[in-house]
């Protein structure tokens, strides 16, 4: 069994735990429950952002522990203040050592999109991550057949949020894409070996169709990866351990994007012709 496999084992146990402990009727009380979501297309589109997803991520099952002690609030409030398009918090505590509780603290503290990271397989996570004021899903091609993964798309859609869908292959994307879909995440790493290649982004951008946001998740360590993932037709990146691995993964946030928006600054003849 993979780690992919074990997760995913885990998570349907998980869900059935916390369904007991909350009905679907609890979380609908929730002050976030009727909010009005916050675009994350939108936010990745504006040129007076950044297009990065800053990520919240104490842990990775590959990696085990990157920074459990870091503030949610600090960093969440610095990615933003640094020019993230949005965030993401991870939820996922057996091997990501997330919780709902880092998101519901994200979103009091900043008005942005927020996407709920997690490995969603059910709707009653749907209806929890609106409960925490998440605006964004991720939907995992490799973890849904197509079927489910439209299914849950829709039903995100009807909620008010807006859906990512992340793909690792040409099969996953070409089987995968459906009409409730707003940004598409290409992943460089495989979550079945945790390996990394940028490669797999520059290999599908031309396939995905241009309705969506196109982004890249994964391994992005270096500004100059983002010049070179934009000029290829990435409209958005996704980062969080080059992030979290600093102290002070705000101040690493800030660093990184002032060297992005420096190298942007000096390519941008090049990126409007």
């Amino acid at each position: 069994m993979n780690i992919l496999d074990k997760i995913i084992e885990r998570k349907r146990q998980e869900v059935a735990e916390r369904k007991a402990l909350t009905p679907e009727k609890l979380l609908e009380k929730s002050t976030f429950f009727d909010g009005q979501s916050v675009s994350m297309k939108k936010y990745l589109l504006n040129p007076e952002k950044t297009g990065i997803i800053a990520e919240f991520k104490r842990k990775s099952p590959s990696k085990g522990w990157i920074n459990p002690g870091a503030s949610v609030e600090k960093t969440t409030i610095g990615y933003m203040q640094a020019g993230a398009s949005a965030l993401s918090v991870l939820t996922d505590a057996d091997f990501f050592g997330g919780s709902t509780e880092d998101l519901t603290i994200a979103r009091k503290f900043n008005f942005c999109p927020i996407l709920r990271k997690d490995f969603i397989i059910d709707e009653y996570q749907l209806l929890e991550a609106k409960s925490m004021g998440a605006d964004c899903i991720l939907l995992i091609a490799a973890v849904l057949d197509p079927k489910r993964l439209e299914q849950l798309a829709k039903y995100a859609r009807t909620l008010g949020m807006e859906v990512l869908m992340e793909v690792h292959d040409s099969d996953e994307l070409e089987r995968s894409l459906n009409p409730y879909l707003d940004v598409v995440g290409v992943n460089n790493r495989n979550l079945k070996t945790f390996d990394v290649s940028l490669e797999t982004s520059l290999n599908l951008v031309d396939r995905i169709p241009k309705e969506f946001v196109r982004i890249s998740e994964s391994g992005i360590s270096n500004p100059a990866t983002l010049i070179q993932l934009k000029e290829a037709g990435y409209q958005g990146f996704l980062i969080g351990e080059n992030f979290m691995r600093s102290i002070r993964p705000y101040q690493a946030a800030y660093n990184f994007m002032n060297e992005y928006r420096q190298l942007l600054a000096d390519k941008a003849p090049k990126l409007t012709t």
